[in-house]
């Protein structure tokens, strides 16, 4: 990858594209057809959106983060969300981005917080739930919508042709903007509490955003596209998008999360991002597929992932090579055409994966590239790249070109660099907590080999202690006992208790063909993990992990839950981690009752 000029701020990229432009650097279906905007063209709207904004007011104010106006942004990924981002960089502005899955409640928490003038939804769904809280939010003067909707006012309607003297007066502002301005408060998703306002500058997600184009320019792409289906809200896709945007790719958006599958066949993406909960999926639909094969292809799909369990990254064995060849030639093939045959690497960051994962995708020749990193990081501390030397399963990769890290004495990870924030918006106190002479405070534990890779052990204050006063760190036996294909979702319990439990969703995708084979009855989920052969089954799981862990660390109870975890029911934050403390709560009952008698290993099915 070609190293761009210097840049100083995120619109710089613009610059970058002009020497050579693309015919589809943004692209989108449009009623079931996909439509490219060149790069003439994406210039051309920012331009105009840029100059519109400035006319209905939206300025820099008096330079300081609470004097710019806040501009909002709703959506999932498409090209205007990245358009209206372009625009609002270059008036001074700051953009105040949210989950389109925001409830109503904490939407219009951030929004009077943030003190948002102008906010740019997607669709009618949005449009409806703000128009709802509307006459709650003083500070909002506009909204405006992406889809064309009757009786809202569209963004169309904001893109007119420009004079000389609007661009000059644009030139004059954005000239003045430096790499210190604060260009968007994020708001996390928040697992333990209150969404806090990220405030980030044009030099944190730059700086993070060049260092990782860096990583990317070791994958042999040979056509710069990338499919983009993850919320760019969140600072992992948006820094991706700018790495995009800044080294020549295309950006090709998915229709939605039900349409991921088809969309990336027919875009053929060289790299793409996504959470491991989207490689579990996928790597269950294979499962899944695979077990109605029979006769030899039945036997060949088995020995595949078999294969694939045992890969190394520096496994020089000539006889396993010759099995691997033979395995992706029948089979790993076919996984690679299902993500339409041109895939190298998928990036992952937002929580951990399960290093099986790790292990077949790579085996299969999708490289697995896992990161870590925090919203207040931007987000990149570090990640693991295509280099063969520079990955390591079960760590989260050596840091990243810049950024510096050190443990402190009890385990946290501190990071420091050009990448971490200034502080949290309007709150001081919470800012002076993590930030401290320039290092973060990530919560994170972990440790640096030998080899300076970072490794994750948990995080700091998920860890609990049982009443005997030992402490647990639930995150790595979830991690391991998640790579068994029945256990699709799990969360160690046992805080001021006597030992450790456990909270079990099942992969009922695979249980249910499970329960076919060994002839139980095609029943509801919740009579299926009642029948004692399925709650034996799990006894013997969990059995064979726990010698893998400490006597505390054990499982002594389970109890398997009927219904999945998912952002809508509230156990899950919109990118995927467990609100743990929402989970604790709402199975409080289910908890308390594995504690009810000392019979240890007993699973107890959800009623």
């Amino acid at each position: 990858m070609e190293t761009t000029e210097k840049a100083l701020r995120l619109f710089d990229c613009m610059v970058v594209q002009a020497k050579e432009p693309r015919p589809d650097l943004l692209n989108a279906k449009v009623n079931g057809v996909w439509q490219s905007y060149s790069t003439q063209q994406v210039h051309a709207m920012v331009l105009q959106l840029a100059v519109a904004l400035l006319k209905s007011g939206i300025s820099a104010g008096d330079g300081t983060v609470e004097g710019r106006d806040k501009v909002g942004l709703i959506s999932g990924g498409r090209p205007e969300w990245i358009i209206t981002d372009l625009a609002v960089q270059q008036t001074g502005a700051v953009l105040v981005p949210l989950y389109p899955n925001t409830n109503a409640k904490e939407i219009e928490q951030i929004l009077i917080e943030a003190e948002v003038k102008i906010i740019f939804i997607s669709n009618k769904e949005l449009y409806e739930k703000v128009s709802s809280i509307r006459n709650n939010i003083p500070s909002l003067k506009a909204i405006y919508t992406f889809d064309q909707l009757d009786g809202c006012s569209n963004w169309a309607e904001l893109l007119k042709p420009v004079t000389d003297d609007d661009r000059r007066n644009l030139s004059e502002i954005s000239d003045r903007i430096t790499e210190d301005n604060i260009t968007t408060i994020i708001y996390t998703s928040g697992t333990t509490g209150k969404p806090k306002g990220v405030m980030l500058t044009h030099k944190n997600i730059l700086s993070n955003a060049m260092a990782s184009g860096d990583v990317l320019g070791q994958i042999p792409i040979e056509e710069k596209r990338a499919f983009s289906f993850l919320p760019v809200n969140h600072i992992f896709e948006k820094m991706c998008s700018y790495i995009y945007l800044f080294f020549g790719f295309s950006i090709y958006y998915a229709e939605g999360m039900d349409t991921i599958g088809l969309n990336i066949k027919e875009v053929q993406p060289y790299i793409f991002t996504a959470v491991p909960r989207v490689l579990e999926k996928v790597f269950e639909k294979i499962i899944v597929e695979g077990k109605k094969l029979t006769g030899i292809k039945s036997k060949m799909f088995l020995w595949s992932v078999k294969i694939g369990d045992q890969f190394e990254i520096a496994n020089k064995s000539l006889w396993y090579r010759i099995k691997l060849a033979i395995v992706d030639k029948l089979v790993f093939s076919k996984w690679r055409a299902a993500l339409g045959g041109n895939v190298k690497a998928i990036v992952v960051g937002s929580s951990a994966c399960p290093i099986r994962l790790e292990r077949i995708f790579t085996a299969a020749g999708i490289v697995i590239l896992e990161g870590y990193g925090l919203t207040e990081t931007s987000p990149v501390i570090s990640v693991n790249q295509y280099l063969p030397e520079k990955r390591k399963f079960g760590t989260v990769g050596p840091l990243l070109s810049g950024v510096q890290v050190k443990i402190a004495d009890d385990g946290e990870i501190l990071c420091k660099g050009p990448n971490v924030m200034p502080g949290y918006y309007k709150n001081p106190e919470l800012t002076a907590e993590v930030l401290h002479d320039g290092w973060f405070c990530t919560g994170d534990i972990g440790e640096l080999d030998k080899d300076s890779f970072l490794k994750i052990t948990d995080r700091k204050k998920e860890i609990f202690k049982t009443s005997g006063g030992k402490y647990v760190a639930p995150l790595p036996i979830e991690n391991k006992m998640k790579e068994n294909y029945f256990i699709e979702q799990m969360m160690v319990v046992g805080a001021g208790k006597k030992f450790a439990s456990a909270l079990i969703v099942p992969s009922y995708a695979n249980l249910k063909p499970w329960c076919t084979k060994n002839n139980i009855p095609d029943v509801s989920n919740g009579e299926m993990i009642k029948d004692s052969r399925v709650i034996a089954m799990y006894e013997s799981i969990i059995a064979g992990y726990n010698p893998d862990f400490n006597h505390v660390e054990q499982i002594k109870k389970f109890t398997i839950l009927q219904n999945e975890w998912t952002v809508e029911s509230g156990e899950l934050t919109p990118t995927g981690k467990m609100r743990r403390k929402i989970i604790t709560e709402k199975y409080n009952s289910q908890i308390e009752e594995m504690y009810d008698d000392q019979t240890e290993l007993v699973s107890t099915p959800d009623k």
